[in-house]
């Protein structure tokens, strides 16, 4: 099992979903962990004993504030999004900036401001989409959000190169979050959107957040102490076959 022991990780979007799967997980692998997120009784339930910091990770003086305060960093899981469906014609000006802050801007303004705070060897995980590198209807500009999200994890790769930090983005398909689950009972066609997003696949289902968490916890390890710039998908083999 990969080990986290020693190792201290802050996690946005920590309190559900994919970043709460992954706080626990590093927590039973090891890590001191530091939860950020927009509800403290959102990330108490995800790890009661961890640190706990209310942050909306979108806002540059909050953000700015928070790194002022954070201690040294082995290692960041930059989990938090958001999800908004639409065609480039059907997303309003208003939705688009929202989709880019929640899922880019935030994940910019981190690295951006907490970067000075990773040790030397340290390791960043971004959470990118495979349909950041596919695209799919009526998803325009949570797709352009994720592409983003993945030329940043390369540009910081060899920004942080000579620090040896790395930084390596994620690309998993549907997986049964919150989000998904937002997405399917907002749907028309509740059942048939599922088949649809577990369809889409070889393995012909969705994936777990237990399943990406364990890829980030490899990542974040000094296992994969020779990976950065790398754009990850995970998603039972999508992106192989389009």
């Amino acid at each position: 099992m990969t080990s986290l022991v020693g190792k201290r990780i802050l996690v946005t979007g920590a309190g559900s979903g994919i970043g709460r799967a992954a706080v626990r997980m590093f927590r039973d692998r090891g890590a001191e962990l530091v939860l950020v997120g927009r509800q403290l009784a959102a990330l108490r339930e995800s790890l009661p004993d961890a640190e706990h910091v209310v942050l909306d990770h979108t806002v540059d003086a909050a953000v700015a504030a928070f790194a002022g305060t954070c201690g040294a960093l082995d290692g960041m899981f930059l989990a938090a999004g958001a999800l908004k469906t639409g065609s480039v014609e059907g997303t309003s000006t208003p939705d688009f900036d929202a989709v880019l802050a929640a899922n880019l801007k935030g994940t910019w303004l981190m690295a951006h401001y907490l970067g000075p705070r990773l040790r030397e060897g340290a390791s960043v995980v971004l959470v990118g989409s495979n349909i950041g590198l596919r695209a799919i209807p009526e998803s325009a500009a949570y797709s352009v959000a994720k592409a983003g999200v993945h030329m940043l994890a390369k540009v910081l790769a060899l920004e942080w190169a000579p620090r040896r930090v790395r930084c390596n983005a994620i690309a998993p398909g549907p997986v049964h979050t919150p989000m998904v689950e937002a997405r399917l009972t907002a749907s028309a066609d509740p059942m048939g959107d599922l088949a649809k997003l577990s369809g889409v696949n070889p393995l012909k289902r969705l994936g777990t957040s237990q399943e990406v968490a364990a890829l980030a916890a490899h990542l974040l390890s000094d296992e994969s102490a020779w990976t950065t710039g790398a754009v990850i998908p995970i998603d039972g083999g999508a992106d192989a076959s389009y």
